[in-house]
């Protein structure tokens, strides 16, 4: 990093890493986006206060490119600070568990009133992969930032362990736990898996493409849909049959979909919506041959504390880890 430039230059340097890791850590691009600022904010008055001290001391006036007294690493300290924060959030995130999810759901035809990018946040979830962020979102703090910052961003165990009050030994155990439940127990060999994948992301890139006919192509003329009566919401679940009224009701659901993604449901291909990061439903699917002759839409909290989520063989966006 050149060390001539002035601080906020520096920082815009480090953004975009700093945006990833809060990202990773919280699931949601305003959230990232809140610590990253937090962060700035953190930087600026720690570097006020020393250039207060010094102005206090002798009279000599700190450069716009100083960092503050006794950061020799400005990006590794900007990691920290931002890990922190992060993990603040998370807990407080912890304490208000049972806040209802519908704040989290995206709406297509209006614009956020926060002035984010539905687009743009889609996107960032994909590239991550949302089943990942689905399994991180069932993590303890510290073992999300264990893992996010070791497996993610290659920071040493030694570095990790102030944050969280561990000691390297303990860090590096959190993060192989968190490890081992991302990657899940490993399923039975299921010969037929990778075909029942393939059909499963076709059907997400029609929905998301708004494709009637490929969606149609996809179904089973008699195909049947169960939705449980908190997907949509209803007194009862809802029961619907055949493959253009199916494919009509997923063409309903062209926004929700971009923030939905593969992942091994129990260990078999499906879908999972998580608009913020946060788990809101997913898509278990019955594929015959080629084609999709069931769906179980689950949204119910309960149900949806005993699916096996984790990430799928292959899937670019999960850790490689140790």
């Amino acid at each position: 990093m050149d060390e001539n430039a002035s601080l906020p230059e520096r920082f815009e340097k480090d953004r975009i890493r700093l945006r990833a890791v809060a990202y990773r850590m919280l699931g949601s691009v305003t959230e990232a986006d809140d610590a990253v600022q937090e962060t700035w904010l953190r930087l600026s008055r720690t570097t006020d206060a020393h250039a207060d001290h010094a102005d206090h001391e002798d009279g000599e006036e700190r450069g716009d490119g100083d960092a503050p007294a006794g950061i020799e690493n400005l990006t590794g300290w900007l990691t920290t600070v931002v890990s922190r924060v992060c993990l603040n959030m998370l807990r407080a995130r912890e304490n208000r568990r049972e806040d209802p999810l519908d704040a989290y759901v995206p709406d297509p035809d209006a614009a956020p009133e926060d002035g984010r990018d539905p687009e743009e946040e889609a996107l960032l979830a994909d590239s991550v992969g949302v089943a990942l962020l689905v399994v991180l979102d069932t993590l303890t703090p510290a073992e999300r930032l264990s893992f996010v910052l070791h497996d993610m961003f290659a920071v040493p165990f030694d570095e990790i362990g102030p944050l969280i009050e561990r000691t390297p030994a303990a860090t590096r155990q959190l993060a192989s736990r968190a490890r081992r439940r991302v990657r899940g127990v490993a399923p039975a060999p299921d010969a037929d898996l990778p075909r029942r994948r393939q059909v499963v992301e076709a059907f997400l890139a029609a929905t998301r493409g708004g494709n009637f006919d490929a969606l149609v192509a996809l179904l089973h003329p008699d195909v049947v849909l169960h939705a449980d009566r908190t997907v949509v919401p209803t007194p009862e679940p809802v029961v619907v049959r055949g493959a253009a009224t199916v494919a009509r009701g997923a063409m309903a659901a062209t926004g929700r979909a971009l923030f939905t993604g593969p992942a091994l449901i129990d260990g078999s291909a499906g879908l999972v919506m998580a608009p913020g990061g946060r788990l809101l439903l997913v898509l278990v699917f019955t594929v015959t041959g080629d084609l999709i002759t069931g769906i179980d839409v689950i949204a119910e909290p309960e149900r949806l504390r005993h699916l096996d989520i984790t990430v799928l063989d292959g899937d670019p966006s999960g850790p490689d880890g140790e």
